[in-house]
């Protein structure tokens, strides 16, 4: 039974941050609010706030990330996750470096409960990170999808 989520992306301030948002708000209206879910990054800087621009698109599903403070990934924070979820093959290879053992519950965002055949190209959560506000949108809702199609499974 999965009691915690981790996404991880590459500064924690865009994707994972969504992701982890949009999970927890799918959790709250299915009625399982008790399973944990947060986010972190495989080169984030500690401290720092979202970016406007994902403050924004996500205030616009009417969630609130202005408090939310970037955290970079630890070993420690890869052990207690009982799920990861990554953006990108690189973040996966990264988590599995610093923890080989968690190779059993650590998965690419769009693998994770996908029966189609697996190709790391095309798994990959579209990077806003210094584009037009338009782009947020769109990883906003390719990250809506993706977990959409798995929450009700957790």
């Amino acid at each position: 039974m999965i009691k915690s989520v981790l996404f991880v992306c590459t500064g924690n301030s865009c994707r994972s941050v969504m992701a982890e948002a949009i999970l927890r708000m799918r959790l709250y209206e299915l009625g399982k609010d008790h399973i944990d879910v947060r986010s972190a990054g495989v080169r984030a800087i500690d401290g720092l706030p979202s970016s406007n621009e994902t403050i924004e698109v996500m205030k616009e599903e009417g969630v609130d990330v202005s408090d939310y403070r970037t955290k970079n990934v630890t070993a420690d924070m890869i052990k207690k996750a009982d799920l990861i979820l990554t953006m990108e093959p690189m973040h996966k290879d990264e988590i599995l470096a610093i923890t080989p053992e968690a190779k059993s519950k650590t998965y690419l965002l769009k693998e994770y409960g996908s029966s189609s055949t697996f190709n790391p190209k095309g798994y990959s959560v579209h990077d806003p990170i210094g584009k037009p506000i338009d782009e947020y949108r769109i990883t906003r809702d390719e990250i809506k999808a993706e977990i959409a199609r798995f929450v009700k499974e957790l």
